[in-house]
């Protein structure tokens, strides 16, 4: 096998993991992968904005809103503006939410970062630095980072049409 054809197989593996995960926690804890990565995210950092959670959950805010409409239709979040700018908007878990982030079995970049973390120094820079290339090889011209996470494989369907 060529090694263009290798490394798109290599991608096609990821992307099935990912994909594969993604549907275990929806199966098992009624949650996508990124809405699993949102709640965890404001289970850390307590309440955030909504633009802040985009941010940190790497979505853009098209894509955040209706996936925090479902949060909230769930009983899982809570949205309010602030009182000082009322554009801002503070998303908090609720008490099921936090239950079900206690439920949920560890996403899969939980597990994905300790098996990267046991790796020598070297080997984490040499797949950083490999992965960023093929990247940035694959990126379409004024695609930004947001758009392509709203696009990826774990961001189901429902996901992405909101």
């Amino acid at each position: 096998m060529e090694s263009s054809q290798a490394v798109l197989v290599s991608l096609r593996r990821i992307t099935r993991a990912v994909d594969l995960h993604s549907r275990r926690l929806e199966r098992e804890v009624g949650l996508t992968g990124p809405q699993a990565v949102a709640l965890q995210t404001i289970g850390e950092r307590g309440s955030l904005t909504a633009g802040d959670l985009a941010r940190h959950v790497h979505l853009s805010q098209a894509t955040l809103t209706p996936m925090l409409d479902r949060l909230e239709s769930k009983g899982l979040v809570t949205r309010s503006r602030s009182q000082s700018d009322r554009r801002k908007v503070f998303v908090t878990l609720t008490a099921s939410g936090q239950e079900r982030v206690a439920q949920a079995p560890a996403l899969l970049e939980t597990r994905f970062q300790a098996r990267y973390r046991a790796l020598p120094d070297w080997e984490q820079s040499l797949i950083l630095s490999a992965l960023q290339r093929v990247a940035t090889m694959m990126d379409e011209p004024g695609l930004g980072e947001a758009a392509l996470l709203a696009n990826a494989p774990d961001a189901s369907a429902s996901e992405r049409q909101g």
